[in-house]
């Protein structure tokens, strides 16, 4: 924003100090003037009098003169300096402010002293900045592995094309049935990053939403693939209102099943899905049980293309963001997703919205 040029804090501070410390001296003179020189006995009766009573006056206006001069002298010399020595803290935080504006994110301020209202604006602005790094690093790395994700269908069709074309005996149907996969892939990953992207935005319009039918819905969906793998699936919990997209938190829950179903115990795996009620909040808990897991393994699942190799060479392989997308969901509603691993093997997943429900019921 383009701005005219006006005067500076520190100098705008030193002529508030300067001027407070004149119109002390005034007072303090006027108060003299009031109650001293009123006073003063008339030793000389006329013309005398009134001379020696003028004299006086001058004598004094004289002396207020210069102290007010001083005080003048002082206020703006003082003042210039206790205002820089106030600033400080706030050039310190203007300079890390345009270090951060030419892109390093990784400066930090770490203001030194005691706490006051400067220290708390410095280490507010390097919290920001801490998660402004985190976001960039985590969109960088996004943005490389999503290019990365998207060459290697590309790489493949053209691989595939160039065999078909130095080898005219290949068989077309498996070329074209080869092709077709590889085709099918890249679309759902275009489509999982555009919900990403749709979900980071929070361009949609906000509903009444029921978490538990939306459980309902996902698992009725998702029976046959459970079926497949051997898997039983348990369904309870109360009526869990929220707000928010019911497409993409469909989206979310379904994300969370499937998940639990394709990292799960082969023949004879469970998943347990759970809504419920608290005072804020609505929750809805999605439980598998599988291999053992650690927490710092489960800690790095939301990331971006995270996916064990088992996943990568089943038909549900995915596309590697079904956790992520949920995180993203997640968060875009306001809510909390936590991962946890189960003491006896598997996982827990969390999912915490606001309970918000519109007026009227």
């Amino acid at each position: 924003m383009d701005r005219a040029p006006g005067l500076s804090v520190r100098l705008k501070l030193t002529l508030s100090y300067a001027g407070f410390l004149m119109l002390a001296g005034v007072l303090m003179v006027a108060a003299v003037w009031v109650f001293l020189l009123k006073d003063l006995p008339d030793v000389k009766a006329g013309i005398g009098g009134l001379q020696v009573r003028s004299e006086l006056a001058l004598d004094y206006a004289s002396g207020a003169a210069a102290v007010m001069a001083f005080l003048l002298v002082f206020g703006l010399v003082g003042g210039w300096i206790l205002a820089g020595r106030m600033l400080a803290p706030l050039n310190v935080i203007t300079d890390a402010t345009r270090t951060a504006a030419a892109g390093s994110l990784s400066h930090r301020i770490r203001l030194p002293g005691r706490r006051d209202e400067f220290r708390e604006l410095a280490d507010a602005f390097d919290t920001m900045l801490a998660r402004l790094d985190a976001h960039v690093g985590e969109q960088r790395r996004f943005a490389a592995n999503a290019s990365h994700e998207l060459r290697t269908p590309l790489a493949v069709s053209k691989a595939l094309l160039d065999v078909a074309r130095t080898d005219p005996n290949r068989d077309v149907d498996e070329l074209v049935e080869r092709l077709r996969a590889v085709n099918t892939r890249a679309i759902d990953l275009t489509e999982a990053l555009l919900l990403v992207s749709r979900a980071e935005q929070r361009s949609f319009a906000a509903e009444r939403v029921d978490l538990s039918l939306l459980a309902e819905d996902a698992v009725e969906t998702l029976l046959p693939l459970a079926e497949k793998h051997g898997v039983a699936i348990e369904t309870s919990g109360d009526i869990t209102p929220t707000t928010g997209s019911p497409a993409l938190l469909l989206q979310l829950v379904t994300n969370l099943v499937h998940n639990a179903i394709v990292h799960n115990l082969p023949g004879h795996g469970t998943v347990r899905v759970t809504a419920g009620v608290r005072p804020e909040t609505v929750e809805l808990t999605v439980e598998n049980t599988g291999e053992q897991l650690v927490q710092e393994h489960v800690s790095t699942l939301t990331e971006p293309f995270r996916r064990g190799t088992e996943r990568v060479h089943t038909d549900h392989a995915g596309v590697g963001l079904g956790l992520t997308i949920a995180r993203t969901i997640t968060h875009a509603h306001d809510g909390t997703l936590t991962l946890v691993p189960r003491s006896t093997g598997g996982l827990r997943v969390t999912v915490e919205l606001p309970a918000r429900i519109h007026a009227g019921g």
